[in-house]
């Protein structure tokens, strides 16, 4: 039955080869890339409009949990469930654990297994590529997605197909890792592989007798992981030290390199994993010089380049196969066919402990977001958006003190055992280590800047007390 499809949507993942657009804490599933109104996320989910499919499970990192919420409630979007990992482990523990949730009422659904990053631009070929192959996972077969290759890629893995099942789909003769340049060749010539996609559709029951059977230890672990779970708010959480035994490894690895029920649905409806500046460029509208452009940029002389400001001019001059991205901390330029080591100055980053791998000035929290103005050694200035009916957690600091200045809109800031009203151009002292949180009780946006002083100013200098979705 078509409405026997549930979607699964893995929304994990880091995007380091998209930095600094892409952040850990803000990765490009949550990003406008190749719409101008809505995020990766939200596409992967509008592309589903037209298939009848039961209310999706999202699975995402515990970090990005209110990001997901948040997008999924701009849209409108009815859910079944938002799944935590408490750290990535990789798509065959992801997909065990939304298939033992899926069978817990006693169905056994179709899962339709998609990544929040993909970009999909026929979107018929797509929903026809669906349809071809409900009947193959009605029949137990654990079907995936493969892309005719139009370029030697590298960066994807490949399928090798075997005999025509019907039409368009084939057997799987093997599952073959990312090649190099002269492989990735010959498999293009062959006309005998496709691109693996990462897109699966199976029984739920399916996928887990064929883990058990072939990686009983991802299975135990996620079965007693989901046997002890509780609700907090929009979100599941599951047994977080047994989770954590869980091996990290991909559902190709873990079962479908092995399965002997494996077929390959060929699905050309423009797919593309955008896993780099590079995929970008490829997949954006450009000019007649072959530029994609978006923001305030001009160009002179320049061809071939992805060009990408966020918050000022780009003026490009004489270049061509560039990629430049800036943003309000960092600006990128890179070597168009370079843009896969971009991950290289994310590690380099990490090891350093410098936050700009991890966030963007301008932070996004369920209550609002808080944007950096102005840092010193003793000294941090920020702006601060809290939106109407919501509320910052009740916290504290040990090392800080706080001082805040509505800008417009009203505040009702708690601090300590008081209560106090402020409007516009008022201001009120938050003293080292007393219990404070604000609410925004009005109809508009609450605007206030916040300045903190201190000897120690860092965001982990933080003590919550009451949690309201997120803290500050």
């Amino acid at each position: 039955m078509i409405n026997n499809i549930l979607p699964v949507i893995m929304a994990g993942g880091s995007g380091s080869r998209l930095w600094p657009l892409s952040r850990s804490l803000y990765p490009k599933q949550f990003l406008s890339l190749t719409s101008t109104s809505s995020t990766m996320l939200q596409e992967t989910v509008a592309r589903l409009d037209n298939i009848e499919h039961l209310p999706p499970i999202f699975i995402c990192n515990e970090e990005h949990r209110f990001v997901v919420a948040e997008q999924l409630r701009k849209n409108n979007i009815i859910y079944s469930n938002i799944l935590l990992e408490p750290e990535g482990r990789n798509t065959a523990p992801a997909v065990a654990l939304a298939a033992l949730k899926a069978i817990t009422d006693g169905c056994d659904p179709l899962l339709l297994v998609l990544a929040a990053d993909h970009l999909i631009a026929d979107v018929d070929i797509f929903e026809a590529s669906i349809m071809n192959a409900i009947k193959h996972a009605e029949n137990n077969k654990l079907v995936t997605f493969g892309i005719f290759p139009d370029s030697p890629e590298t960066g994807y893995g490949y399928i090798r197909r075997g005999a025509e099942i019907s039409e368009s789909v084939f057997k799987v003769k093997e599952f073959v890792e990312k090649p190099c340049l002269k492989k990735a060749s010959e498999y293009l010539n062959s006309n005998e592989y496709f691109w693996n996609s990462g897109i699966f559709f199976f029984k739920a029951s399916v996928y887990l007798s064929e883990l058990k059977r072939y990686r009983k230890d991802i299975y135990d672990i996620c079965v007693n992981a989901i046997s002890d779970t509780h609700v907090d708010l929009d979100f599941t959480r599951l047994d977080e030290t047994e989770f954590l035994k869980c091996p990290s490894e991909s559902i190709d690895y873990a079962v479908m390199e092995h399965s002997k029920d494996t077929v390959v649905v060929n699905m050309n409806a423009g797919w593309n994993d955008i896993g780099s500046w590079a995929s970008l460029w490829n997949v954006t509208d450009k000019d007649f010089n072959g530029n994609a452009v978006r923001g305030d940029v001009l160009t002179d002389t320049t061809k071939n380049c992805y060009i990408y400001s966020q918050n000022r001019l780009i003026a490009a001059v004489g270049l061509s196969n560039l990629a430049i991205v800036e943003t309000k901390d960092a600006v990128l330029v890179v070597d168009i066919n370079k843009t896969q080591d971009v991950k290289n100055i994310v590690e380099t980053l990490k090891k350093n402990n410098r936050t700009e791998y991890l966030q963007h000035k301008e932070v996004f929290r369920p209550w609002g977001k808080h944007d950096t103005i102005a840092e010193g050694a003793r000294y941090h200035v920020k702006s601060v958006t809290v939106k109407p009916g919501e509320k910052t957690a009740k916290q504290l600091h040990y090392h800080r003190a706080e001082h805040w200045v509505v800008v417009s809109g009203t505040a009702q800031v708690t601090k300590g055992d008081e209560i106090v009203l402020l409007t516009e151009n008022e201001s009120i002292y938050i003293p080292v280590g007393v219990p404070h949180a604000v609410e925004n009780p009005g109809v508009i946006p609450l605007e206030l800047i916040e300045v903190r002083t201190g000897v120690y100013l860092n965001e982990n200098d933080v003590i919550r007390l009451e949690e309201y979705g997120a803290g500050y």
